[in-house]
This record gives structure tokens, C-alpha cells and sequence, in this order.
């Protein structure tokens, strides 16, 4: 792959913890309305802030940069701490994509300060893994892992899983640097598997971009070409301009492996189409030496030199130097080529001594080599053996710095593996309290549940028991109507069979008077 294959592998990580990357234009023109006639309060500093994000996705970087200031000017006026931290987060990005890395770090470092002086946990992940990216571009491995763990820490803390998706994916970028390639693939898959639970579209398009190229640099490239365009649907699906135009640098540097050289230039000019539209100087200067390596493969030196000169321009514009540096020794390769060998050698030793200002020992041993070529292919044998010895003892420091990345890589992997299984030891005593709450709702349905039934049985008993009362008392009322009648029917013989005792005997008067008649 060339050299310009880390820009793209990289490029939208950003993008991935932040933002959605598309905007439409009635966002915008919805958002310039409402701050025609916003007070100068909180509100302002987000309508602020919500124009510079929508005018950096698309690319317009200098617009971009006006209202993330005007955010930070209307923020300080009100004392809006948040809104301020996002300012300078925007002010950081794009200082990021015009190519100037130092103002990056120092803008996310006020945001970073900002955020933790509120105690905004999620947006100080947020910080740390912008951070960590800006040192992974400088190839500051140990700088980016550390930040990278700060972030894994808070977000496994607060439970942000998309926010951990990308970083188990950052990980996995820097342990490829690294040419650890399994962890690096380890980690890929982990952020491809929790973006899926997700349904994170844009994240599975990223986290296929990122495995796409860790195949790529195994020259696996059929493997590779398989993920670079399931990535680059998902993409055009969600209209993601940039990633789109990562998708087809990836392709394009793909089928250049290949010796598909047709292929190869259609891809990278369909990139550079997309970068010169949102105005990406870093994706057009890399678009342009890509497509520079194409043409020197083909042994057309004019066109080679044509867009290697492009790209030149623009990585001297944006103080790109280990870029400046590249794009010299890719300059120089051309003229090496066309047996212009002093003109090649100038421009080896600008390139060598722009690797040793910036300390990059693979450029610098690269040179070395070249020079080598070149003083021998030009009769200097004293020279080229001179290089030759400078070449042997860099390739050496290089191969030195491998055993000590393995022993870093090493600590980095025990670190990892550490904050792991602090992480699943914290999620598993969350699991364990979880799991209590439902056992205890459980115990409590159970036993609302059993209550009820308790109670329907003791209804139950009392409706029976109401029953058999209500039946025996009309028993007993059945009875009782029984024996009054009994003794009415009773007291009526009584009294009837006295009225005719009463009518058939004579009364005493009427015996008294009879006897009387009787003396007489």
C-alpha cells in the first residue's frame, strides 16, 4: 500500500464519536433564520455551534471556523461553559482537517479542561479520543493509546456503547500501526459487533473500511476489496461524502496492489472529485500522490510528476511536513526513473532532511537508501557505500525499535486486558444488582399473586358459608311456618270443639231453675 493508505484508514474516525455526517442545506438556511432573531443567551451559542458542525460536514471548513469562533465569543459573553467546550471541539476538528495539528491539540485541550471542569463525563471521552487521534496521526502511538484508554475507562463507566465501539476501533488502528495485526483485528471485530447490536450504520461502514485494510496490508486484497465496498454502500446509503470518497481511495490503492491499474485511477479520481467538493486539502493532496504512484507504475513519468507536484503544493500550504517529505522522495523516484539523477538526488536530501526534523526513522532510512541507488547508478561508489552503511545502521534502529514496540505492545496489551476486566467486573456487579431487582420483583409479584389467591379462596368460603346460612334459616323459616300452622290448625280444633261442648251443655241458671220445679 502507499503511504497515503493511513489518511484513509483514519479519516472519519472523528466523525464516528461526534457527528451524523450529512446535512442537508434547509438545515442550515433553518438554523440562519432562527439566529436572525436569537438573544444573546445559551440558545445563541448552540444555534452557533449547530451551524459550524453542519458547515464542517460539509466540508466548508473556513465557514465552519467563523461560527465556531462567533459560539466561542457569544459563549464567554454569558459564561455558557458547555457550549464554549463545544466551540473550541469544533475549532479543534478543523484545525485537524486543514492540516494543522499543533492548534488541534491546543483547542481540544480547552475543551478537554472545559468538560472536566463540569464534570460532563461523556463529552470528556469525547475530548480524549480526539485528542488521541491527532497524536495517532503524528505517530505518536504511546500518546494516542493513553488517551484512547482514558476514553475506554469513562465510557465502559457510563455505559456508552457506541461510544465504546469506536473505541475498541481506535484501538485497533493503533495496535495495526503497531503490525500487531490479530489484536488489531480482534478489536475491529468488537466494534463491528457492538455497532450491529446498535443498528450504527455508520459505524459498520467505519469498522469495515478499518478491517478492509488490515487485509489490504496483508495483501489479502480480495478480502480486502470485500469489506472496501460493503463499507462504501453503507455509505452512499447514509450519503456520507467523505466516507464515500475514503471508500474509493481504499479501492483505488487496492486495485493498484492488484496491477489494475484502470481500476485503480477510476477509484482514486472518483475520490478526488468527491475532495475537491467539500474542499478536503489533506484528501485532495493524498488523492493527487495516489494517483501520482498510479501513473509512475504505468512508466508515465510526466503525469506521475504532475500530481506528485499537486500534491506538494498543497502539503506545503498546510505545513504538512512529513507529507512535504513523501511527496519529495515520490518526486525524486520519478526523476530516478527518467536517469535525471541530480535533480533526484536534491530532492532525496530535501526529503532526508525534512524525516530527520520530524524524527521519522522510516523516512530517513528510506533516503538512505535511495541516495544509495542513486550515487551508484551515477558511478559515485564511495558515496553509495557511504548510504548504504547509514541505510544498514537506521534499518537496524528500526529493527532495535521493533523488539521494544513488541515489549510496549506487550505492556499496552497487559494494560488493556487489565482495564478489561475492570470493565466486565464493574458490568457484571451492575448485571448482579440488576438481576437482584428483578428476583426482588419477582418475590413481590409472587407474592401478590399468592395474596390474591388467598383472598378469592377466603371469599369463596364466605360465599359458601352465606349460602348454607341463607338455606338453613329458609329451612328453619319453612319449619317454623310448619308448626305455627300446626298449632293454628290445633287452637281452631280447640276452640270449635269448645263452642259445641259450650252449645250442648245447659248452662247452670237453666239447671238451677228445673230443679226448682221439681220441689214444687
Amino acid at each position: 500500500m502507499t503511504k497515503h493508505f493511513k489518511y484513509f484508514l483514519l479519516f472519519l474516525t472523528f466523525n464516528f464519536c461526534l457527528f451524523n455526517l450529512f446535512c442537508s442545506q434547509r438545515k442550515i438556511d433553518s438554523l440562519l433564520l432562527v439566529l436572525k432573531t436569537a438573544k444573546e443567551d445559551t440558545n445563541k451559542v448552540n444555534i452557533l455551534n449547530a451551524l459550524s458542525r453542519n458547515f464542517w460536514q460539509k466540508g466548508s471548513y473556513d465557514t465552519s471556523l467563523i461560527y465556531a469562533r462567533n459560539a466561542k465569543s457569544a459563549g464567554l459573553k454569558v459564561n455558557f461553559k458547555k457550549g464554549i467546550a463545544n466551540a473550541y471541539n469544533n475549532i479543534a476538528l478543523i484545525f485537524y482537517y486543514k492540516g494543522d495539528y499543533e492548534q488541534s491539540l491546543k483547542n481540544h485541550a480547552v475543551a478537554l479542561k472545559l468538560r472536566e471542569e463540569m464534570g460532563d463525563k461523556q463529552n470528556i471521552a469525547t475530548s480524549y479520543n480526539n485528542i488521541a487521534i491527532v497524536h495517532f496521526y503524528k505517530s505518536n502511538y504511546p500518546e494516542a493509546l493513553k488517551n484512547h484508554f482514558a476514553a475506554l475507562n469513562i465510557r465502559t463507566e457510563i455505559a456508552d456503547k457506541r461510544g465504546l465501539a469506536g473505541t475498541y476501533n481506535n484501538i485497533g488502528l493503533v495496535y495495526y500501526e503497531l503490525g500487531n495485526y490479530p489484536e488489531a483485528l480482534k478489536n475491529y471485530f468488537s466494534a463491528l459487533k457492538v455497532m450491529e447490536e446498535n443498528g450504527d450504520k455508520q459505524g459498520i461502514a467505519f469498522a469495515y473500511n478499518n478491517i478492509g485494510g488490515l487485509y489490504a496490508n496483508q495483501h489479502n486484497y480480495a478480502e480486502a476489496l470485500k469489506n472496501y465496498y460493503a463499507s462504501l454502500k453503507i455509505k452512499e446509503e447514509i450519503g456520507d461524502k467523505q466516507g464515500v470518497a475514503t471508500s474509493y481511495g481504499n479501492i483505488g490503492s487496492a486495485y493498484q496492489e492488484l496491477k489494475n491499474y484502470p481500476d485503480a485511477l477510476s477509484n482514486l479520481e472518483a475520490c478526488l472529485k468527491i475532495m475537491e467538493e467539500i474542499g478536503d486539502k489533506n484528501g485532495i493532496a493524498d488523492s493527487y500522490g495516489n494517483i501520482g504512484n498510479v501513473y509512475y507504475c504505468l512508466d508515465n513519468f510526466d503525469e506521475a510528476l504532475k500530481f506528485d507536484l499537486l500534491s506538494l503544493k498543497i502539503k506545503e500550504e498546510i505545513g504538512d511536513k512529513q507529507g512535504v517529505a513523501y511527496s519529495y522522495k515520490s518526486i525524486s523516484n520519478v526523476y530516478a526513473k527518467q536517469k535525471k539523477f541530480k535533480v533526484a538526488e536534491d530532492y532525496v536530501i530535501k526529503a532526508l532532511a525534512l524525516f530527520k526534523e520530524t524524527g521519522h526513522k522510516v523516512g530517513i532510512n528510506e533516503s538512505y537508501g535511495a541516495l544509495e541507488k542513486i550515487n551508484y547508478a551515477r558511478g559515485n561508489y564511495k558515496s553509495a557505500y557511504d548510504n548504504h552503511k547509514l541505510y544498514i545502521i537506521y534499518r537496524d534502529s528500526l529493527l532495535n525499535e521493533e523488539n521494544t514496540k513488541k515489549t510496549v505492545q506487550a505492556q499496552m496489551q497487559y494494560e488493556f486486558d487489565k482495564k478489561e476486566e475492570l470493565a466486565k467486573a464493574s458490568q457484571g456487579k451492575k448485571d448482579a444488582i440488576a438481576e437482584g431487582e428483578k428476583n426482588k420483583q419477582r418475590v413481590i409479584l409472587y407474592s401478590v399473586i399468592c395474596g390474591m389467591i388467598l383472598v378469592a379462596i377466603a371469599l369463596l368460603i364466605v360465599f359458601r358459608a352465606l349460602r348454607t346460612t341463607r338455606n338453613q334459616k329458609k329451612i328453619i323459616e319453612i319449619q317454623k311456618r310448619t308448626v305455627e300452622e300446626n298449632q293454628k290448625e290445633i287452637l281452631d280444633s280447640i276452640r270449635y270443639a269448645k263452642r259445641i261442648q259450650t252449645a250442648l251443655l245447659p248452662s247452670e241458671k237453666f239447671i238451677s231453675k228445673a230443679l226448682q220445679k221439681l220441689r214444687t
